[in-house]
């Protein structure tokens, strides 16, 4: 423990870590599985950049421990400035310490500790050279105490140190008069820490894939490769290899047919329309290669949603259709008001210590989508065309929509009609609004005659106008309550593998958009059915499709509309509402078959009875 004196001459004793293995242990369990690729070369990035110099950083197989045990560990080698001895004791052996100038905006000097050394308890090798001179220090975990530390090596004179002098001829290629060789050992000796993790994506080109969607771009004068087959013959050089590293941003201007910025609030949302080519399928094991979307910072890339997520924050961003060919990066812009950070472990980027406002970023870029995207979307919606079912379910429904609790007016503390709070429907005139007024929510004037049949005011009574009186105040509302509806199917190219897939419905509350999966077993099933039963004849199966397509779709409105009305229940959560209108909810909507086959066969029977047989 350390004392410190002020400059008043007070005594303070310095804060100290009890367990410091506990706290490494724990740190490491918030980083991802594949959180030490991106420390490690974030590390030989900063040490290149010391230098002065252009150089490369390598992720490898450790050459040396393999023709010594013929066993695979994984090493990463950068030409940067290097450390001697003394320096690797000092950084790599104290937690939050660092060559580089730390900062909540900059280096933590706990990223490879964390997630290197957690997850590689036998050690983690660092090889230096300085001025052509080479030391190794090896930082393990005593299995016996589970604290962290360094190995004390016994040299050749019979001294103890924490570093050894190592010789030159296993210094790698790369490295000529400075640079650092970091290998893994893992967490036995006969460990491959070459092998892919099991959580890792293309567990063939699992660093690539891993560093190519992390990094948006490398500086331009450091060159990063990662190898590739490594586990065949060193000979075969056709698919044992060294593959570069470029990060997202390479990939996207080669494989884009368009681009541009949409300004956000704190933020710059950037966007890439990718080329409609085998490439987004082909290079999907190296790179993020089909649409996506991610924060931006400091030229790398967080929360990346890829696959179904993606396409749901894409859909959340109104690219309901295309999704497949959009990549949107939305980059938090830094300033007073606006303090951009990561986490510790540098998974998430934090807002004013926030999570990001991504909802409000989606709802910004909805209303300011670049025409391009317009145009993509409705190219792709085309084979989605609004239904021919909309106009019957009104027509059905419109006698019933107080059993729905459908209201045209919504809570509004300014608003110039009372409400009923319960049931949200109509109820009578808010305080203060005469009945002559034009319902624009504009009070009237605090005073006599402010009510209709306020005679109090004219005496010179002013609390008359304070009644209390049933419900809330509101106002009208636009807003439809029957969603917008589109069949979506894989045959014509409105739904894409993944999406929806074996759900009945997913509903889309920002935009008030219900998207029905046409291939999902159900309907198939029931049209599959009533063509057996009516025969299939010519025109039949058109009709069949859609009657069965017409009272599914209705449940499915009912549903939503139903759901809708149990908003602002105290017994209804956000979260409730969310669950109900989920895709496996409605998936459990669509179930039910009786009242469907009644309803369609009667349909059908008055259209195709006399075709029957």
């Amino acid at each position: 423990m350390s004392a410190y004196s002020s400059r008043r001459g007070e005594k303070l004793l310095a804060m100290s870590v009890d367990n410091i293995g506990f706290l490494l242990d724990r740190l490491g369990q918030d980083c991802h599985p594949l959180q030490f690729l991106r420390e490690l070369t974030q590390n030989g990035i900063e040490a290149i950049k010391r230098s002065g110099e252009p150089g490369q950083i390598i992720w490898d197989v450790d050459w040396t421990h393999y023709d010594h045990t013929g066993v695979y560990k994984l090493s990463v080698v950068d030409s940067g400035d290097g450390m001697t001895g003394e320096e690797m004791s000092k950084f790599i052996n104290r937690l939050s310490s660092s060559l580089s100038e730390q900062s909540f905006s900059g280096n933590y000097g706990v990223g490879a500790k964390i997630s290197a050394a957690t997850r590689n308890h036998l050690g983690v090798v660092y090889c230096s050279w300085k001025n052509s001179d080479g030391s190794m220090i090896q930082l393990y975990r005593d299995s016996q105490t589970g604290q962290y530390g360094l190995k004390q090596w016994e040299r050749s004179d019979g001294t103890y140190d924490y570093y050894l002098p190592i010789e030159d001829d296993i210094k790698p290629n790369s490295i000529i008069e400075h640079g650092t060789k970091v290998v893994l050992l893992g967490n036995a000796l006969e460990e491959n820490t070459l092998q892919a993790p099991e959580t890792a994506a293309s567990p063939s080109r699992w660093i690539s894939k891993y560093l190519n969607t992390r990094y948006f771009r490398f500086p331009g004068e450091i060159t990063i490769k990662a190898r590739e087959g490594w586990e065949n013959p060193r000979s075969d050089t056709d698919r044992n290899v060294l593959r570069v590293i470029t990060g997202q941003e390479k990939y996207l201007e080669k494989h884009s047919i368009s681009s541009g910025k949409v300004h956000l609030t704190n933020a710059v949302a950037h966007w890439w329309i990718l080329k409609d080519e085998p490439a987004i399928t082909n290079n999907s094991g190296f790179v993020e290669s089909a649409g996506h979307v991610a924060a931006l910072y400091q030229n790398e890339l967080y929360e990346i949603a890829t696959a179904r997520a993606g396409m749901s924050k894409l859909q959340q961003f109104g690219v309901t259709f295309g999704y497949r060919w959009v990549v949107v990066y939305v980059e938090p812009l830094d300033s007073s008001i606006a303090k951009i950070t990561t986490n510790t472990a540098r998974t998430i980027l934090l807002l004013n210590n926030e999570q990001l406002p991504w909802a409000d970023w989606a709802a910004e870029f909805r209303d300011n989508m670049p025409e391009e995207i317009k145009k993509l979307v409705e190219e792709k919606a085309a084979g989605s065309a609004a239904t021919d079912h909309t106009k019957s379910i009104r027509e059905r429904l419109k006698d019933l929509l107080d059993l729905y609790k459908v209201s045209r007016y919504k809570p509004s503390s300014d608003g110039s009609v009372m409400m009923d709070d319960q049931r949200l429907i109509r109820s009578g005139l808010a305080p203060g609004i005469s009945a002559g007024s034009d319902g624009g929510g504009q009070r009237g004037q605090q005073g006599a005659g402010t009510r209709s049949g306020n005679k109090d005011g004219e005496l010179g009574n002013v609390y008359s106008i304070f009644e209390k009186t049933d419900g809330v105040p509101g106002k009208l509302t636009k807003s439809d309550p029957f969603p917008v509806t589109r069949w979506v199917s894989i045959k014509d190219g409105t739904r894409e593998y993944g999406a929806i897939e074996d759900r009945a419905a997913q509903y889309l509350a920002d935009q008030n958009l219900l998207l029905i999966n046409k291939d999902f077993r159900v309907f198939v099933d029931m049209i599959t059915h009533f063509v057996k039963e009516f025969g299939d004849k010519p025109g039949v199966r058109d009709l069949v499709e859609d009657a069965v397509q017409a009272w599914f779709e209705q449940a499915l409105v009912e549903t939503i509309m139903g759901i809708h009305a149990m908003r602002n229940s105290k017994e209804w959560s956000t979260s409730d509402i969310e669950q109900a209108l989920s895709e496996v909810a409605l998936t459990a909507v669509v179930m039910q078959r009786y009242h469907v086959v009644f309803a369609v066969k009667r349909q059908l029977g008055s259209r195709l009875g006399a075709l029957k047989g």
